[in-house]
């Protein structure tokens, strides 16, 4: 096993420990950044002036009125940017637009004594715009050809032979919706300028490294003139790892400008109707089986709504793409992608970033094929799954597939899969108006950046005279217990209680040139390096002990704030006098750690090569109950195994399974995001601005029984003390509830009825299914739907689709 993989005796790593900053949340005393305002002196407020067009010119923009409301002190606009009006990294988001691209899009933002003197002042300004020709569905944007960046495309082997040599052939569509984050913190920044030109900037971002260089490049100065810093974030999920950093650039900009600090908050209204969410996508696929139901080839195009600026879509095509194969092997593929430009937020990062979305393709398509093929879904699943040897289609190994096998069948056992599913069909057998559906479904993402250059982290590890210990490091902390795991990390290291070990909070100008806290690697490349700062102290110190104890320092062994020998009757020094010996022998009790993640290389051109550390594995079976009369529900119990190697910090690990499958069922099954697509005056208004109009997950949706269990024997090699990634994985687990409404809805009709499941699977979309499933009962007996003449129409069915039913109706079979 390799020094990075390998525990010591005692670790403190894998113990239960709460969350660092639990006792902080709950008594109301932890601090983020706009609980900073009251702590600053002569702060100015920031407030939007939101265009209400989807697509439009900015003809003129008078602020003088603004200037004229008692407290404005300034109007900012693209005249007053030293440097670069632009906050994106790709120059194509100016900071102050001259062309509105979506409804709510900011041209410039006042600056008020009071946050309400820049409400009024903002509510002040006269903006002139001449209409432009806008898309706002997805669907538009694809028949306009309204595409922007790479079109990239994952292939292997003759996709038109396999399906030609297929016993079964299916083809068929799917549109599913993105998701807003509704992170409990709103976007913040509150930056002033010291005395010698420095921009402080204090922000709520999942990348303080970025930030910084936005920040810089829109004040004309160099990275080293702006420091970021970020205390904590009250979630983030993705939403803020592009998304803050014009934000704090108007901040900083405001601070240059008027020498005072300047805060910048939205409020929820504004969170939502300007920042970017998960990218819808829309899918076309062919697929082949045989007649056992493997997979032999599938065809297949990924459109995402990237919105109207580019933004992180590029990678999250990509990661789409390598992810649409999910857990089994499919011999011959093609799958192409392309980004659709519409007028909406420019679409971002969000848990799974792409992923979920390229598995969801496949997921439909086996859930949608099972009856067709006349496989009961969890058998054709199993069936498909990669063994060892097989390769993905962008040309990876696929390590350990035996640990997905293992989790599978511990949920089959542990949750009595078997006789649960024939209770359930007796039980639907004699409940006409009630179904219940049970489903399991397996997980498997790659961890790591598709961008090679990312995969790399800092750390600053300082030991004080007094044997406490000091940490700094280059990721973020937003509720995901980072800062925890890093803390048992750093413990462990240096062999010492958990309590003599603090951390700082993230700054620029501690650890430079950080990457993103994204991609679940947080604890992989932070870890790593403060895991390294700690190897180069505890070896400087093992010199010094080796001599006090009269040993070899090879012999010198560090545990629970003790130093000893490996003799069984050795003598043992506290760790604090070893620190003190080593301070009067002037030795160094400060390191800097860095980590990179070795063995990646990824082709981004041909989409091929090996992106990804490792893969997290994870599997999940639900059941669900569906009222008839209504499409309503009720999660009636999950249970899930999931692999997170050697768990750093388990209460933590359950704790992120838990919510990321409880997020995952919100988009599956809640969050229906709305636009409004007519040709009036609020042409592409976001209709569900608030937490009254968009739906999150509530205690209500729990699952009444909820069981979840780490994988046991699941040590990653190459990974700090063995662990994986736990962020974003548990996600995709909430396929299984997706899954599970389509065995219900079925259960409405025959044996054998394919149910096409809206996403998200909201009681509205559930109710069409059931009544799809419901119609098709109607004409295997050659009737039409219940309680109508065979030749009339289902007077219950709209004549237009509903918005909120995303899934196509189309499944052929050639």
């Amino acid at each position: 096993m390799s020094a990075l993989s390998e525990r010591p005796a005692a670790p403190v790593v894998g113990t239960a420990v709460p969350h660092e900053s639990a006792a902080l949340h709950v008594t109301g005393t932890a601090l983020y950044t706009d609980d900073l305002v009251g702590r600053t002196k002569d702060v100015l407020h920031a407030w939007p002036v939101q265009a209400r067009s989807a697509h439009a010119r900015v003809t003129a923009l008078r602020t003088g009125p603004a200037l004229r409301v008692p407290g404005v002190v300034r109007v900012l606009t693209a005249a007053d940017v030293p440097g670069v009006n632009d906050a994106g990294v790709k120059h194509d988001e100016p900071l102050f637009p001259d062309e509105v691209m979506f409804y709510g899009h900011a041209v410039c933002w006042v600056l008020g004594e009071t946050l309400e003197a820049a409400r009024l002042g903002a509510a002040a300004v006269e903006v002139d715009l001449a209409p432009l020709p806008s898309l706002v569905s997805l669907q538009d944007a694809i028949a306009a050809e309204s595409f922007q960046g790479g079109q990239p495309t994952v292939e292997r082997g003759d996709v038109e032979t396999g399906l030609a040599a297929s016993a079964h052939v299916f083809s068929g569509e799917i549109e599913f919706a993105g998701q807003e984050h509704f992170y409990l913190e709103t976007h913040c920044a509150l930056a002033h300028v010291d005395e010698g030109g420095t921009v402080f900037v204090q922000s709520s971002t999942q990348h303080p490294s970025e930030t910084q260089e936005i920040v810089a490049h829109v004040l004309g100065l160099s990275n080293s003139q702006v420091t970021v810093q970020c205390l904590r974030m009250g979630g983030g999920f993705g939403g803020k790892e592009m998304q803050p950093h014009g934000l704090a650039a108007i901040a900083a900009l405001g601070a240059t400008l008027t020498g005072r600090p300047v805060r910048l908050r939205l409020n929820r209204t504004q969170d939502i109707t300007m920042t970017g969410k998960r990218h819808g996508f829309h899918a076309r696929w062919r697929v082949g089986f045989d007649e056992a139901g493997c997979l032999q080839a599938l065809d297949a195009t990924l459109t995402s709504d990237g919105g109207w600026s580019l933004d992180l879509s590029e990678p999250v095509l990509a990661r789409a793409l390598c992810h649409i194969d999910n857990a089994y092997w499919i011999p011959d593929v093609r799958v192409n992608g392309r980004i659709a430009r519409t007028n909406k937020t420019s679409q971002t990062a969000f848990r799974g970033f792409g992923g979920p979305q390229g598995m969801l393709v496949i997921e439909d398509v086996l859930g949608r094929c099972a009856p067709l093929l006349g496989q009961d879904a969890a058998t054709l699943r199993r069936r498909n799954f990669y063994s060892a040897g097989q390769t993905t289609p962008y040309g990876q190994p696929v390590r350990h597939p035996e640990r997905l096998a293992l989790a599978w069948q511990q949920v089959l056992d542990s949750s009595d899969f078997a006789a649960r599913t024939q209770r359930i069909a007796a039980a639907n057998a004699a409940s006409p108006h009630a179904k219940r559906g049970l489903a399991i479904t397996p997980v498997k993402f790659g961890i790591s950046f598709n961008f090679t250059a990312f995969n790399q982290g800092g750390a600053l590890v300082h030991v004080y005279k007094d044997g406490s210990v000091l940490i700094n490091h280059g990721g973020t902390e937003m509720g995901q217990g980072l800062h925890t795991k890093m803390l048992q990390v750093a413990a462990t290291g240096l062999g010492v209680p958990l309590h003599r070990v603090r951390l700082a909070p993230t700054r620029t100008d501690k650890v430079p040139n950080t990457s993103a806290t994204a991609a679940s690697s947080g604890a992989d490349l932070n870890g790593g390096a403060i895991k390294n700062a700690c190897d180069q102290i505890r070896g400087r110190l093992a010199q010094v002990a080796a001599e006090r104890l009269g040993v070899a320092a090879a012999d010198v062994r560090f545990a629970d704030g003790q130093v000893r020998s490996i003799a069984f009757a050795g003598e043992s020094v506290a760790w604090d006098d070893v620190v003190q010996l080593a301070y009067f022998q002037r030795v160094q009790l400060w390191a800097a750690g860095y980590y990179r993640t070795e063995g990646l290389h990824w082709d981004s051109a041909a989409m091929r090569g090996e992106p990804f550390k490792y893969f997290a594995y994870g599997v999940a079976a639900a059941e669900v109950e569906v009222d008839g009369f209504t499409g309503a529900y009720r999660l009636r119990r999950v249970d899930i195994v999931h692999d997170v190697g050697d768990t750093l910090s388990p209460l933590v690990d359950i704790g992120q399974i838990e919510g990321g499958f409880v997020q995952g069922a919100g988009w599956l099954t809640l969050e229906d995001l709305r636009w409004d697509e007519g040709d009036g005056a609020t042409r592409g208004r976001l209709a569900t601005s608030s937490a009254s109009t968009y739906k999150l997950p509530s205690f209500s949706e729990m699952p009444e029984v909820f069981n979840v269990t780490l994988l046991a024997d699941a040590t990653e090699e190459g990974a700090v003390y063995g662990s994986k990634a736990v962020g974003e994985p548990p996600l995709m687990l909430a396929f299984s509830v997706r899954e599970a409404l389509r065995q219900a809805a079925a259960a409405f009709g025959p044996a054998g009825t394919s149910v096409d499941l809206a996403s998200p699977a909201t009681p509205e979309a559930v109710f069409w299914a059931v009544e799809r499933a419901r119609r098709d009962e109607g004409a295997h007996v050659g009737e039409g739907a219940p309680g109508l003449p065979p030749d009339q129409p289902d007077a219950g069915a709209p004549a237009v689709r509903p918005h909120s039913e995303h899934a196509s109706d189309v499944l052929t079979q050639t």
